[in-house]
């Protein structure tokens, strides 16, 4: 394997850019630990999940994260699609296990934006008949 390896994984607003390298598995989100970055159990459940899914990579790699945009929910998933796409760029055949569980797939789902005459994206303002 080469020094390093990226990827990017993105959701909603968030865009993660992973860089991956041999290690002892930590993981640091803009240069902090990211229990300490993402407080919440399930968010750290979800960065780990790629990692959880290959049998040995929690302990071999470490994972460097630079993340912007979006709230903490949409960050944590980008950084698992960024790590997923790390790590079949080192191994091709990791790919199947990660695509199986749809950790590949970018969930292009996003806020709707919102239309003039209305009081949010589809919400109307209260009728009055009188």
């Amino acid at each position: 394997m080469e020094k390093q390896k990226n990827a990017v994984g993105r959701r909603k607003e968030a865009v993660a850019r992973v860089y991956l390298s041999k290690g002892t598995g930590t993981i640091t989100v803009n240069n902090k630990d990211y229990k300490n970055y993402f407080p919440i159990m399930y968010l750290q459940n979800q960065v780990e999940l790629p990692l959880k899914t290959i049998e040995g990579a929690m302990e071999a790699f470490d994972i460097l994260v630079n993340v912007q945009g979006g709230g903490p929910k949409g960050q944590a998933e980008a950084i698992k699609m960024g790590i997923s796409r790390v790590l079949c760029e080192v191994n091709p055949e990791y790919r199947p296990l990660l695509k199986k569980l749809s950790l590949l797939t970018r969930d292009s789902r996003s806020v709707e934006r919102k239309k003039f005459g209305k009081a949010k994206a589809r919400r109307s303002f209260q009728f009055s008949k009188r």
